[in-house]
């Protein structure tokens, strides 16, 4: 009866026999009588060729009565014709005389042939197996009644499969559970089989570990007696779920294998395991070649094969190679795909989602062939090396002292790196401080504003870290080695063939795990050396073979230290919550079964099973095997948006309009941003130590997301966040409050308050904190996101001023968008459109639609009763006339013209669109908004006729009106900070083109705003519909991108996994349908309602559960900054041009008193002198200060220039020689003379941060008699092109036939100054600096790239424009914030030398003096972070911040 099956081929086809999709009947539970089975049976058939052609459900109770009234016996006999036909050849059928239920309810519907197959060949391989089994005598009495009743239920759920089933991990019908029965049944009856072949065949032990002989007769009965008794309590084990669905089992065995043999990573899916296993594999068969050749060879006491180090080369090399790949091969497979076949797929240009494309998948791409062209440089060197270091006998001629040294090593940088650094970072550090001992940069910070600052004590832990990973182990373990290798291949041992896969596979595994996951390898090395060396030397069978075995057993032994310390946090009586009656039933109950607990807990730690409480009370039972991934479903949240709705559910009602929908983007986008640092942020240590299977709590005002990380590897990680409700359940609530409270304040000590030592916990909170299953451990994780503001848009519209605002700013908007428009002309070209405002342009045209609304329209006419165009026009018009006047070739834009024609029809048309949705009451609040929100979401429904000339394009409604409802949103929400700033048409011109180019204004359910939001996007703002318990509610929502706070909490791993297969046996297969059942209630110790909210849907709900996401570090800035960049041919192709380039100027450098590297690096631009100079700390930017000359000639001003496009600004600082006024004092001669050669700029390396190359230039060198030119091939020092024409002559005698020989692209440096001032004198330099244009128009025949005047040449001037940024009162200060050029100065910059003038908006004069934040130079150091600049106004002098004054541009 399984074969028969009832569903059409269209239906068959789509189906997959993995596919665990729901069944789409539900009639699996009908109950039929004999009786009712016999009437059915008479009449109630289905025609066969009926049920060929469509799927429905025929029976009589679903059908509607015939509308004619038949006779019922002729009915009755017609129906008992009907009956299915069954084909048992292709002439002979038998009739069923089933209806669909009644079969539904006996037998399951099987959907594919492949199905029937398996399910017949599964029935046959049970049946031969058992009786091969009951031939073999295996069982005999009551045993073989009960082994026949095994095989029974194994066949019937061939037919019938339980549903639910206590191992199903989903609702509905699991197709896959049918076949678990009979797949473990033939697996244990092949096992029987073979274990009782070997117990027979093995006479002697020849194998044995640890004096245990694994292939004794013994021990093989031993363990075929186990799977036989296990195999009899097949009903029992299936019954309380202790064994998984068959692809759960296959994923968790592959997964183990490779874990615990060779030193693999975790999977994501069925096919990343066996991948990973093949993989592995196929690595071992390579290197076993290798290996087993080396041990053929001949050892001698002080000497190893040459052939065994290129064995250990190329273990470290490919094992380094392995820890560095994830074990999805998806990513990979989809690169060679994009290599291969780039222009294989086809965009399709008529879908309007084409354009939205996720930059993730080709970020993936990127990282992974980037980490390929650096493994293929680095796996080469490694590899190297390391044979070169282990062929140099180094390991057997310092022993014992070189394993000493390097067990001592390892043990002291492991305690460091992943014990003492770790505990003083903590929020808590040992639970008995009060707050970290070492702090980072943020944490007294009470809103970051910027990117987490990297601390000594991070680039100590990534140092540490890289030097244990990639030097440490390798050389520990390749010690090992080649101490093991010749005694494991005796024959003593395991012979060679053994002995080589032996080493082979000990070898990979303990290297891929020292890269992969280090962080309590040290531990296991230290346990492993210390117990087989010095406790029990005898037991030990090779160091090697002991560190491969002991590593397995660390592992099960930290998971069931997890274990016990979930439970007895769970179950401790003092902070017990129950959550029901039946807790506070089981509690008692629990303790005398104590030590059942303890072996329950010992053989889940063996399997790796979760240990779960039963319904969340204090009873804990095992659950079946699960991989680290734990859920066999592929499960992540499908947000609802316009790309996956229908149109008419978008016009109709808005899906997914409901907060969790909306809200989960915000957890998708922080999945994008920890996919950019997450792994660079483990390794700098700031989530403490983390290892596979981690989960960690991220928490924020309004975040709370639970990660689980679920694959490590060497510089990746593949983690999954869980994002939940904003709004959570009042249990949530008192969760996420206990781990964002702090215990510092608590002075309690048992039942008093006698308070705690400084910096130290309170005896309470000590206590406590030790008896939960979380700890905090950052409280300042930062990280980027979108800070969100809502609010009411009833509120900022409730009144009709408010209204009128909005719609003034909407009319205007549509107006900025149509004149900006490329298809302006177009559209007053258009007949069609022409003819349709035809009547619009007549002089007494009136508007007179009920929708226009005197309270609500500016521009009414209350006399006409409507809007005409005399009215629009005494609003609009000099907006019109003013964005008419800002495009390139204006057009005519007076009240007659087409244009204010085409902006009168539009903008009445906009209106009436807006009074159309609001169902024509647009004064009622709740209407007007439901219009307000219609239009924003583009439902524009043009109800009139005298707006269909609109058809003609729609690009008018796609391009001009809505743009134009968005706009006058944001520009409503300005209005309420400053409420007259846009009735200047300037200022709002200007508004709307800077929110049109930094601001995505969208629908939420517009596919691009989760791509603006994804593309991260500096701001954004919707208009939010909610249905919030039937009642309406509209939000106007404000994104904001900057860097959010963030507290990381880490739970305990074997918590999760419990208390996650706790609720799935709960609402699965107990079906525990009660909203407030008591397994998630809030219980704070172990955070149970945050977690088991976590859960896939539904069995919890999580608002957002984001895909398998795997983070690289190469991604992390700040890393890069730390170890470098990433290896490729490109980059050491970049690096050795970048260094010969800084060698070059280094040498110019060099020979120049006071000059330096990093001053040649500039360009030759800093020199050290007694005023010191160069870049300006953080923010490298400084300015060119000039000293200004009084009298005729105009002071000078020297603005800084830009230097390529990283805008670094230098400045140089002379000595005092000429006075100010009219004195002839000492003058501050402060050169800007900076000048940048594009041959220069043409050839320089991208690497470096000053885009400078050198050419041929010349400097000057100090002698007893003057200046000596110099001809050097570096960078020169000193620009002749600013001296007077007689100094060159004296300087170069060739300058006038050959002028590039005696004219240089760089300034004078500070420490030539004063001997160029003493050649020339004070009139001789000031000439110089006041003039320096002559010697460009001297040379313009000669050189025509020196006609061009550059910036730092000229005087620049500077208007006024906001007097409240002018310092009155700065050179009055007394703490000397700045530093003056000259105390005359000082004095005069100020009130106090003002007198009665004070300086006004519109005033003009000469920047003569600058400060700059940071910079290097006292005398140019601002003391705030903002420059300020010295302003000579006529005869006054007027310091000004920076953003105060507008450049009015070059003085020539």
């Amino acid at each position: 009866m399984s074969l028969v099956n009832f569903e059409p081929a269209t239906r068959r086809a789509s189906n997959n026999i993995w596919d665990t999709d729901s069944h789409l009947s539900r009639s699996t539970s009908v109950r039929f009588y004999p009786h009712d089975l016999i009437r059915l049976n008479r009449l109630l058939t289905i025609d066969p060729e009926l049920l060929e052609q469509q799927d429905v459900d025929l029976s009589p109770e679903l059908h509607d009565a015939p509308l004619d009234l038949e006779d019922p016996a002729t009915a009755a006999a017609r129906k008992a014709k009907q009956h299915y036909r069954f084909w048992l050849l292709p002439n002979l059928w038998v009739g069923l005389h089933f209806d669909r239920l009644t079969l539904l309810a006996l037998f399951d519907r099987n959907r594919e042939v492949l199905e029937n197959i398996l399910a017949v060949v599964l029935a046959v391989l049970v049946a031969f197996l058992g009786s091969v089994l009951l031939v073999s005598g295996f069982f005999t009495d009551i045993w073989v009644f009960q082994f026949c009743l095994v095989i029974a239920s194994c066949q019937y759920s061939l037919l019938k499969s339980v549903q639910p089933d206590s191992s199903s991990p989903r609702h509905g019908h699991n197709r896959i559970i049918a076949y678990s029965r009979p797949v473990y049944f033939c697996l244990c009856c092949v096992l029987i089989w073979v274990l009782d072949y070997g117990s027979d065949r093995t006479g002697s032990a020849r194998f044995t570990l640890y004096g245990v002989a694994l292939t004794s007769s013994l021990v093989l009965s031993s363990a075929r007696d186990l799977v036989i008794v296990f195999t009899l309590c097949f009903p029992i084990v299936f019954f309380v779920g202790l064994l998984p669905q068959v692809n759960t089992f296959v994923m968790y065995l592959f997964e183990q294998l490779d874990i615990h043999v060779f030193g693999g990573n975790a999977s994501t899916s069925l096919l990343s395991s066996l991948y990973s296993v093949v993989r592995s594999v196929v690595t071992v068969a390579l290197l076993y070649g290798l290996c087993y050749g080396a041990l053929k060879e001949t050892w001698e006491p002080q000497h190893i094969p040459v052939l065994f180090s290129v064995f250990c080369g190329l273990l470290v090399a490919v094992s380094y190679h392995l820890s560095r790949q994830s074990s999805d091969p998806s990513v990979l497979i989809s690169l060679v795909h994009s290599k291969l076949l780039p222009n294989l797929k086809d965009k399709n240009t008529e879908d309007p989602l084409s354009e939205v494309q996720d930059p993730l998948p080709e970020k993936l791409r990127g990282s992974v062939s980037e980490r390929l062209h650096s493994d293929l440089i680095i796996c080469v060197v490694i590899a190297v090396l390391y044979f070169a270091v282990h062929v140099s006998t180094m390991f057997i001629v310092l022993q014992p002292f070189l394993s000493y040294v390097l067990y001592s090593l390892l043990g002291a940088v492991g305690l460091l790196t992943h014990y003492l650094l770790p505990q003083v970072r903590k929020q808590l550090p040992w639970y008995c401080f009060s707050h970290p001992l070492l702090k980072t940069k943020e944490y007294y910070q009470f809103e970051v504003r910027g990117v987490a600052h990297v601390m000594w004590f991070e680039k100590l832990h990534v140092w540490l870290l890289f030097f244990e990973k990639n030097i440490l182990y390798p050389l520990v373990i390749l010690n090992v080695l080649s101490g093991s290798a010749r005694e494991l291949a005796s024959p003593r041992k395991l012979d060679t063939e053994v002995g080589a896969l032996m080493i082979t596979v000990a070898g990979l595994k303990l290297l891929r795990s020292s890269y992969s996951s280090p962080t309590y390898q040290y531990i296991t090395v230290l346990f492993t050396v210390l117990f087989f060396t010095f406790d029990y030397r005898n037991l030990s069978e090779t160091l090697l073979l002991d560190l491969f075995l002991m590593s397995i057993v660390f592992s099960k032994l930290w998971e069931l230290f997890y274990k016990l310390r979930f439970v007895y946090t769970y179950i401790a009586p003092w902070q017990i919550t129950w959550g029901s009656a039946f807790h506070a039933f089981a509690q008692p109950f629990a303790v005398p079964h104590s030590a059942m607990l303890f072996v329950q807990a010992v053989v889940s730690a063996v399997l790796s099973t979760p240990l779960n409480p039963f319904l969340g009370s204090a009873i804990f039972i095992t659950s079946y095997v699960r991989p680290v991934k734990f859920w066999e479903r592929d499960y992540n949240t499908k947000r609802v948006d316009h790309s996956n709705t229908r149109l008419a559910s978008q016009l109709d009602r808005t899906p997914g309009s409901d907060d969790n929908n909306l809200n989960s983007i915000f957890y998708e986008h922080l999945t994008r941003s920890l996919q950019h640092s997450l792994c660079g942020d483990l390794l700098l240590g700031r989530w403490g130590n983390y290892g596979t299977g981690d989960c960690f709590i991220l928490a924020s005002d309004y975040l709370n997301a639970l990660v689980h990380l679920v694959e490590i590897g060497n510089g990746l990680v593949t983690f999954q966040l869980r994002g939940l409700e904003f709004r959570g359940t009042y249990c949530q609530q008192r969760e996420v409050e206990a781990i964002t409270e702090g215990v510092e304040e608590d002075e309690s000590c048992c039942c008093c308050e006698p308070g705690h030592l400084p910096h130290i916990l309170s005896f309470n909170a000590a206590f406590g904190q030790r008896w939960l299953a979380w700890e905090v451990l950052v409280t300042k994780y930062v990280l980027e996101g979108y800070s969100i503001t809502d609010n009411s848009a009833a509120s900022m519209l409730q009144v009709f001023d408010l209204r009128r605002i909005l719609t003034t700013y909407y009319v205007k908007g549509i107006i900025y968008y149509v004149i900006a428009s490329t298809k302006l002309e177009e559209w007053l070209a258009n007949e069609t459109m022409r003819e349709g405002l035809k009547a619009c342009g007549e002089r007494n045209y009136v508007d007179l639609d009920p929708t226009f609304n005197p309270n609500i329209d500016q521009d009414y006419d209350h006399r006409l009763a409507g809007i005409s165009r005399d009215s629009f026009c005494q609003v609009y018009l000099g907006w019109i006339q003013y964005c008419n006047s800002r495009r390139p070739k204006p057009l005519d834009s007076e009240k007659d013209s087409s244009l204010v024609l085409l902006c009168f029809g539009l903008c009445v048309l906009g209106r009436r669109a807006l009074g159309t949705a609001a169902h024509h009451m647009s004064s009622n609040l709740e209407s007007f908004l439901y219009g307000l929100h219609a239009l924003f979401k583009g439902d524009f429904r043009i109800s009139s006729v005298r707006d269909e000339w609109v058809f003609a394009d729609m690009e008018l409604l796609r391009k001009v009106v809505v743009p134009g409802i968005r706009m006058s949103l944001k520009l409503h929400q300005d209005h309420f900070t400053s409420p007259d700033e846009y009735d200047e048409p300037v200022v709002l011109f200007q508004a709307i083109s800077s929110h049109q180019q930094n601001l995505v204004i969208a629908h939420e359910g517009d596919p691009a705003w989760r791509s603006a939001v994804l593309s991260n996007s500096p701001s954004l703002l919707a208009l939010r519909h909610v249905l919030d318990e039937g009642t309406n509610e509209y939000k106007i929502i404000m994104l904001n991108r900057r860097y959010l706070s963030f507290r990381v909490i880490k739970v305990n791993k074997e918590c999760v996994r419990g208390l996650w297969a706790g609720q799935q046996q709960e609402l699965v297969f107990l079906r525990n349908r009660n909203p407030e059942r008591g397994s998630i209630q809030n219980a704070k110790q172990a955070l149970r309602n945050m977690i088991n909210s976590s859960c896939d849907q539904p069995i919890g709900y999580p608002i957002y559960v984001s895909p398998l996401t795997t983070s690289y570090c190469n991604s992390h800035t700040q890393l890069g900054h730390i170890l470098g960049g990433p290896i490729s041919i490109g980059n050491i192709r970049n690096f050795i041009v970048s260094t010969w380039h800084r060698l070059r100027k280094g040498c110019g450098a060099g020979c120049n008193s006071g000059g330096n590297i990093e001053d040649s690096d500039a360009g030759g631009l800093s020199c050290a002198s007694g005023n010191g100079t160069g870049l300006s700390g953080d923010s490298q930017q400084s300015s060119v200060s000039q000293g200004g000359l009084s009298g005729p000639a105009a002071p000078l001003a020297y603005q800084p220039h830009n230097m390529g496009e990283d805008h670094h600004h230098i400045h140089h600082h002379g000595h005092h020689h000429q006075g100010w006024g009219t004195s002839q004092s000492s003058q501050s001669v402060q050169s800007g003379l900076v000048h940048h050669s594009p041959a220069r700029a043409s050839v320089t390396s991208q690497s470096s941060s000053y885009r400078y190359n050198s050419s041929r230039h010349s400097s000057l060198r100090t002698s007893a008699t003057g200046l000596e030119p110099c001809r050097r091939s570096s960078t020169s020092q000193l620009s002749l092109r600013t001296l007077p024409t007689s100094l060159q002559l004296r300087l170069g005698s060739g300058s006038s036939s050959d002028p590039s020989a005696s004219l240089s692209s760089h300034s004078i440096p500070p420490c030539k100054r004063h001997t160029l001032v003493g050649l020339l004198g004070n009139d001789g330099l000031c000439s110089a600096m006041a003039d320096p244009l002559g010697q460009h128009h001297h040379h313009n025949q000669h050189n025509p790239a020196l006609s061009t005047v550059r910036r730092d040449d000229i005087s620049y001037r500077v208007q006024i424009v906001d007097v409240s940024q002018v310092l009155e009162i700065i050179n009055l200060s007394k703490r000397k914030e700045l530093q003056w050029p000259d105390e005359t100065v000082r004095l005069r910059a100020g009130r106090s030398c003002w007198r009665d003038w004070r300086p006004l908006e519109g005033m003009e004069g000469h920047v003569i003096h600058r400060w700059v934040p940071c910079s290097r130079d006292l005398t140019s150091r601002s003391h705030i972070d903002k420059t300020i600049l010295l302003v000579q106004v006529d005869d006054k002098l007027v310091p000004i911040i920076e953003t105060g004054v507008i450049e009015l541009g070059a003085e020539v």
